[in-house]
């Protein structure tokens, strides 16, 4: 039973222990998006992927629910996941250099964490997988997991050049997450690793791809123009352009 849970989370915390194992020079001077970025939330999905319609998955629930018992309810699973945002406000009060400002940062949560939403309730409609509760057929992906991966993600390279151990620290509240919502019989263990997987994914992406960020439209003006997420009837982008004649 303890061999299966101890499992989970080596595979829960394999973004942690890749990160780790990366030399610390070579963390000072990657800063290119590249495939190897996406190695760590690949493997959760595809490990999530395979799980979802086997027998293990069925077992690791049994047992879960042997270890923390039927009627274990908490409300921590609601809390653990935005953690990280206010460990990224906080960390230059705490002496931590962050890599762009507090506009930066709060755009790039916003869209990080709409990307992952609008993802995970696309997936979640098309498995149409049913909790272990049985309250509805929403069960996979994990979007709890997803927000916390995609917040600890987003803090990890927000503050990775300044101090390695406290932009980590954001995926002990994401593993917690994910184990809460197997604790609370909300999800398998599948659910949450794809979860896991999208909330990397959409952090990683959004931490080299600032939605703010101005571009020239031609090189013979000075005419800038802003892209930033739209919410409303529709979900989109939207786009000011401001022209300086």
């Amino acid at each position: 039973m303890k061999k299966t849970f101890f499992l989970l989370l080596l595979i829960l915390m394999a973004p942690f222990l890749q990160m780790y194992g990366q030399n610390v020079d070579s963390l000072k001077v990657q800063h290119k998006l590249g495939y190897k970025s996406f190695i760590a939330p690949a493997a959760l999905l595809v490990t999530g992927a395979f799980l979802l319609n086997s027998e293990i998955n069925g077992d690791i629930q049994t047992k879960s629910s042997r270890v923390f018992g039927t009627t274990f309810s908490s409300g921590a699973d609601n809390i653990f996941p935005f953690v990280p945002i206010a460990q990224i406000y906080m960390g230059k009060s705490l002496g931590f250099a962050p890599k762009t400002n507090y506009r930066n940062q709060t755009v790039n949560i916003l869209v990080a964490n709409t990307a992952s939403v609008i993802v995970t309730e696309i997936a979640k409609r098309i498995a149409k997988r049913e909790r272990p509760d049985l309250s509805d057929n929403l069960s996979f992906p994990s979007g709890h997991s997803a927000v916390a991966f995609t917040n600890a993600t987003l803090l990890y390279y927000e503050y990775k050049d300044s101090n390695f151990w406290y932009a980590s620290s954001g995926f002990l509240f994401a593993g917690a997450t994910a184990a809460f919502r197997l604790a609370n019989n909300k999800h398998y263990a599948s659910d949450v690793l794809a979860g896991a997987g999208i909330g990397m994914a959409s952090g990683i992406i959004f931490s080299h791809v600032s939605p703010l960020k101005s571009f020239r439209v031609s090189k013979k003006t000075n005419t800038t123009a802003f892209v930033y997420p739209q919410l409303g009837n529709q979900i989109g982008l939207g786009a000011i352009i401001n022209p300086n004649f």
